[in-house]
């Protein structure tokens, strides 16, 4: 072998060892929706509030001014919860709002918009039972998004969606 081939291979090998090194060194910190309220903010309880009486005023979204906490703005999380498909066909979804509890957002009124993630996922991922929850992966910032269904407070641009163990 000549030197360059020698060291590129020595470069290549240290190199990979390092991306795999940072890879388990860095791994998504595990987050709960707890971590998504600021510290000192008095939250609203939206599911103990919520009813089945079917009256409007126990279907409007509470705390739309609910903050947000900025210092996860770019981090790579892992968060559970449940899913509200938005996008995707009878195999796999692209797009979805993952919500701290099932039925948040069709059976009650939608948590307030820092309790509720909108999720996409390229190339999308197959959802088992929507009863189920589930662990989303991926980078998690603190844009707004809103929809028929709710105004949410956060994003994540998912790497991973994995069923959820205790």
């Amino acid at each position: 072998m000549t030197f360059f081939k020698v060291h590129f291979y020595s470069w290549l090998t240290i190199s990979l060892l390092v991306v795999s090194f940072n890879s388990f060194a860095n791994p998504p910190k595990e987050i709960f929706w707890e971590d998504l309220i600021p510290k000192g903010h008095l939250q609203l309880n939206s599911q103990e509030q919520a009813n089945h009486e079917g009256t409007e005023q126990n279907w409007v979204q509470p705390d739309l001014d609910a903050p947000t906490v900025t210092e996860l703005n770019g981090q790579s999380v892992s968060l559970p919860g449940f899913v509200v498909p938005l996008e995707g066909d009878e195999n796999t979804i692209t797009e979805f709002l993952l919500v701290p509890y099932f039925g948040a957002c069709i059976h009650v009124p939608p948590p307030p918009p820092n309790q509720i993630v909108h999720v996409s996922i390229k190339g999308g991922v197959p959802i088992e039972s929507l009863y189920d929850a589930i662990v989303v992966t991926g980078i998690i910032t603190t844009e707004s998004w809103s929809g028929e269904i709710a105004q949410v407070g956060y994003k994540i641009n998912a790497v991973g969606v994995a069923p959820f163990e205790l």
